[in-house]
């Protein structure tokens, strides 16, 4: 390998000077490159805005450790487990406190529109605090107020006026299954892909919402530790002590049990996955056509080569440097158009497309793969030629 490298650096830059020869084709080329790499951006994209927005309620959430039903699936799907079993963990050495927590998913009348739209509902003693977020932390004296509740700023649809009439100071009123709430305030985490935003209320406003709800069935059980516990050891310890009815999670476990979900249970996550693929291969399916064509039109330069003695480690060589500089300026007009239209998809869907580093190396290392590829496969043709070629 280091021969090769030592090799590159004193020939002449064939491989470019081939490219560079046809403009038009190495624009074709370039363009079919950079569609790929914009087909992996997106995909990618799109499958990190599906685990960060569905995550990030979890991730703000402040607690250590988090008891949920077995037969729960993600946050939008939560079955309940009896008050009891945050009684029972309050009795294992570290736990410091318990709360339990309501979530229903449900449709609303936007305040604006007048249109129902989804959103998940989540209910809470206002005297504990169980997110990290200051504007919530705020605001949960609001919260005792009869059916009083706050809403998520960054959820998506036309809610500008009620935003701006909050901002104000006025109360906003809408409708819950026909029954009346008020929202008094506002907070921040932003839409997912299942529910178009967030309501926070209290526990008691939550049960005269949901009438049909058990109080003591609960969704979530948010534990905080004393200083000093490790959660991964308090939570095997409450393993043991609790029923084969509640599932006992640390904070990363949570948030890892909703990826998983997203990634193998619904069909979006595949879908996702599958559109990397494909962008994939139609790189390497352009790549190899540009390359193809380009030994095409040059076996006999090729074949000459040969008869002047150069061997075919050498002619490799230039099929693999062309290779290489078709990754790299492919890449950098897929890149400038991703960011594009990442920025467009988030003002649109409120959704968190954002661009990363280690996605731009991930789709750079993709595309340099995907043409040495392309260009293994192109090489077979050089190693066919033959000096004869030339006559």
């Amino acid at each position: 390998m280091i021969g090769f490298i030592q090799q590159l650096g004193r020939r002449t830059p064939l491989g470019w000077l081939q490219l560079n020869r046809e403009k038009s084709r190495l624009l074709v080329a370039l363009s079919g490159i950079a569609f790929a790499d914009l087909l992996m951006f997106m995909q990618l994209g799109f499958q990190s805005a599906l685990f960060d927005s569905n995550t990030r309620l979890h991730s703000s959430m402040d607690a250590d450790i988090f008891l949920v039903s077995p037969q729960a699936r993600n946050l939008a799907n939560m079955s309940s487990f009896t008050r009891r079993r945050l009684y029972q963990a309050m009795d294992v050495q570290g736990v410091k406190s318990a709360t339990g927590v309501y979530v229903n998913f449900v449709d609303w009348k936007n305040p604006q529109t007048h249109k129902k739209t989804s959103v998940l509902v989540m209910g809470f003693d206002p005297d504990k605090q169980i997110f990290d977020l200051p504007e919530v932390k705020r605001q949960q004296n609001v919260l005792k107020l009869p059916n009083s509740v706050i809403f998520d700023r960054a959820s998506r649809g036309e809610y500008q006026q009620t935003f701006a009439q909050i901002d104000q100071g006025k109360p906003v009123n809408t409708e819950i299954d026909r029954q009346t709430i008020t929202i008094n305030g506002l907070f921040k985490v932003g839409a997912s892909f299942i529910a178009d935003g967030t309501l926070i209320t209290s526990d008691q406003t939550f049960l005269r919402l949901f009438p049909k709800r058990d109080a003591s069935s609960l969704s979530i059980g948010l534990l905080n530790l004393q200083p000093g516990y490790d959660p991964k050891q308090v939570a095997d310890a409450l393993k043991l002590q609790l029923g084969n009815d509640v599932k006992v999670l640390t904070k990363t476990e949570f948030i890892e049990v909703e990826k998983h979900y997203w990634q193998t249970n619904t069909a979006i996550g595949f879908i996702f996955s599958l559109g990397v693929s494909m962008g994939f291969m139609v790189g390497v399916i352009i790549v190899y056509q540009v390359l193809s064509t380009d030994v095409n039109a040059h076996i006999k330069e090729y074949a000459t080569f040969k008869a002047m003695g150069y061997n075919n480690f050498y002619l490799l060589g230039v099929v693999f440097e062309e290779a290489i500089i078709l990754a790299i300026l492919g890449f950098l007009p897929g890149l400038g158009v991703s960011f594009g239209l990442y920025a467009l998809t988030r003002n649109a869907t409120n959704l968190p497309l954002i661009m990363t580093v280690a996605r731009a190396i991930q789709v750079q290392v993709l595309t340099m793969i995907m043409c040495m590829i392309s260009g293994a496969i192109a090489t077979r043709k050089v190693q066919s030629a033959d000096p004869a070629d030339m006559f």
